[in-house]
């Protein structure tokens, strides 16, 4: 026999209404009540008609979108964990797309956003266009776009500053002795790539260090890899600052593999501090970005924006600073730069 909210609300003795407050999270109902309807739904075997309930909220299911880059990439487990741990704790569940930083796989992505009803979407790649943030704000959508700037009717923007934690990288090198800096790089479409290239060089400047070289890199282990061979093939400069973990990593090993040992001969920084920075032989110097952090803010603000009927838009920023480990030391008096 298939039960109805009616039958849930007579056996529990409240009324539909307090059922409906239950199965949707409402904090207006008291634990014992909440206990009771509980049990009884799972007595009987009841699951609330999302479809129904997503007609009576105007076409408004009960997920918050997240789309992503790359599932493999180890930033973004913790931004999905974050976002996903703020969704819960307000009684939301996660629809969660990643896109490979394909255009064609983004579009389809934002069409099953669509067509499941989302509350909001938070696109948290720095590759995608602002036109496809358009199309879910046309349906009075709301969207929370990384490190774009934009910020227009329905469509909200959080971003990394990264100008504390360089800052702190250039200043804790300088300290150290280290004049001559190179730049591993991302590719400069990304526009975090490009805003992290863009402090950086203006770090540089500001701290009156001399900018070595600048190499780019996909942001993988073997762009590391290959930025190395690119650096090995010059005069290496004493000191390496790189736009993620996972090409620093790629990069000491490369080094290690040629001869060049890290920290001795040449320091290195890298960014965002993945969990592996820690375990690598040496510890990885970073730039910490608590990714964490940053899904749960993407969230708060795609939650405010619904509870302002989409209309009121955000920009929020979350702040970065430096891990010191053991890829850094003092530039060594044989070092030639």
């Amino acid at each position: 026999m298939q039960y109805r909210i009616r039958d849930v609300a007579e056996r529990a003795g409240v009324s539909k209404s307090t059922v409906s407050r239950v199965l949707n999270h409402s904090p207006l109902v008291d634990k014992e009540t909440r206990r009771r309807v509980l049990d009884t739904s799972r007595k009987l075997n009841y699951y609330r008609n999302s479809s129904a309930q997503w007609l009576a909220r105007g076409g408004r299911s009960d997920f918050y979108g997240l789309i992503i880059s790359d599932i493999e990439n180890p930033v973004f487990p913790e931004m999905i964990k974050g976002f996903d741990t703020a969704a819960a704790a307000e009684g939301y569940d996660l629809f969660l797309c990643a896109t490979n930083y394909d255009k064609n796989r983004t579009q389809a992505a934002v069409r099953k956003m669509i067509e499941n009803g989302v509350r909001g979407v938070a696109i948290m790649t720095s590759s995608v266009d602002v036109e496809i943030a358009e199309q879910l704000a046309e349906r009075q959508i709301a969207v929370v776009l990384l490190d774009t700037g934009v910020r227009k009717r329905f469509i909200s923007n959080v971003s990394i500053d990264y100008s504390g934690g360089v800052g702190e990288s250039l200043e804790h090198l300088k300290q150290l002795g280290h004049k001559r800096i190179a730049f591993v790089a991302g590719p400069d479409e990304r526009n975090s790539a490009r805003r992290y290239r863009e402090t950086v060089l203006k770090g540089i400047r500001e701290h009156q260090l001399e900018l070595a070289q600048i190499v780019e890199s996909d942001q993988t282990l073997e762009g590391g890899r290959s930025a190395a061979r690119k650096l090995l093939g010059k005069r290496l400069p004493s000191a390496i600052l790189c736009i993620n973990d996972l090409t620093a990593i790629g990069l000491m090993t490369a080094l290690a593999d040629a001869g060049t040992s890290v920290p001795e001969e040449v320091s290195i920084i890298g960014c965002e501090d993945i969990y592996l920075s820690r375990f690598v032989n040496p510890p990885l110097t970073t730039v910490k970005l608590d990714r964490m952090s940053l899904g749960k803010m993407a969230f708060s603000v795609l939650q405010s924006m619904w509870r302002a009927d989409q209309k009121r838009t955000k920009a929020m920023t979350l702040a970065t600073q430096l891990i010191v480990r053991g890829s850094t030391a003092a530039r060594s008096t044989n070092a030639a730069s």
